[in-house]
């Protein structure tokens, strides 16, 4: 069936036809692209012209969540930025909504999360009755329970924790600071490695590093990597442990158990939520177990 043609959409493949000379193949790509664009606002009651950046990145989160991988994601963001800029040259609208949203990076997919089940596994493989055990064992509680980027975590010191209050205070991206809450489980485990463990490896020498190393220097990113793949292996985890997919585990297992993603992107340290909401695309799984709890033919 052939696809519904729309003035405003048509008017623009005239005119890049016109300018750069497209293929049939291209404007078919553009034309399926933007009505799609056009079928998904009709349903939040929105046109092209009034679409908002939030409505953009609504529509966009929602094909993630579908499946559509960042490439095919990047695509639609390329055919939204070129009609966009076409309806301000025009004069149609006053302000380009597609301006600040980035596209997905495609070179290469998000790393894959864990399952919760290899989460819980992987937490408990380091044994607390050695010093290295106790230090493994806060750091993979820490970043689980924060998300924190792993320069973050092996950049932290001592000034960064507030135990009394339970939360750590990071510097981000950009010099941005944030502060996030560790919750009783990571707190237990930074306590006991910072009265055991810490002062063990460190044999009376002075640091600020709150993780550190049996030569007593700060812990690696390097270290901290072999570290988790050393780990991993000890669990039977199939994929390439990266300390990312700790961190992307702890964005996506937030958003399955219904935490609003804006609250996802703060402890993130994400500026821009449209980064933060391509991490809803492995987050089906909690749509999966609302619609198999609630639904009557779940």
């Amino acid at each position: 069936m052939a696809e519904k043609q729309d003035p405003v959409i048509e008017r623009f493949l005239d005119n890049v036809w016109a300018e750069r000379g497209l293929s049939d193949n291209s404007l078919q790509s553009y034309r399926h692209d933007l009505l799609h664009l056009h079928n998904r606002l009709a349903i939040r009651s929105k046109t092209l012209k009034a679409a908002t950046r939030e409505d953009l990145l609504a529509v966009l989160a929602a094909e993630i969540q579908q499946g559509k991988s960042p490439r095919s994601v990047s695509r639609y963001l390329s055919a939204y930025r070129q009609f966009y800029r076409w309806l301000v040259r025009e004069g149609a609208i006053s302000s380009d909504p597609v301006a600040l949203i980035e596209s997905p990076k495609t070179g290469r997919g998000l790393p894959k999360a864990l399952t919760e089940q290899q989460v819980e596994a992987l937490l408990a493989a380091p044994d607390l009755d050695s010093r290295l055990g106790q230090r493994d064992k806060s750091m993979l509680e820490l970043m689980y329970a924060t998300g924190l980027r792993v320069s973050e975590l092996v950049g932290l010191e001592l000034s960064n924790l507030n135990l009394n209050q339970g939360v750590v205070r990071v510097m981000g991206k950009g010099r941005k600071e944030r502060l996030v809450p560790i919750g009783d489980v990571a707190h237990d485990s930074l306590k006991l490695y910072l009265s055991g463990g810490r002062p063990e490896l460190l044999k009376g020498a002075q640091t600020n590093s709150v993780f550190v190393t049996s030569r007593k220097t700060a812990m690696t990113r390097q270290a901290f990597w072999y570290m988790l793949r050393r780990y991993a292996a000890q669990c039977d985890i199939p994929q390439k442990l990266s300390p990312h997919m700790l961190r992307h585990s702890f964005a996506t297992h937030l958003l399955n158990h219904g935490a609003d993603l804006r609250v996802v992107q703060l402890l993130l340290g994400h500026s821009d939520l449209s980064t933060t909401q391509i991490y809803t695309h492995v987050a089906r799984e909690g749509l999966k177990r609302m619609h198999e709890t609630h639904h009557p033919r779940g």
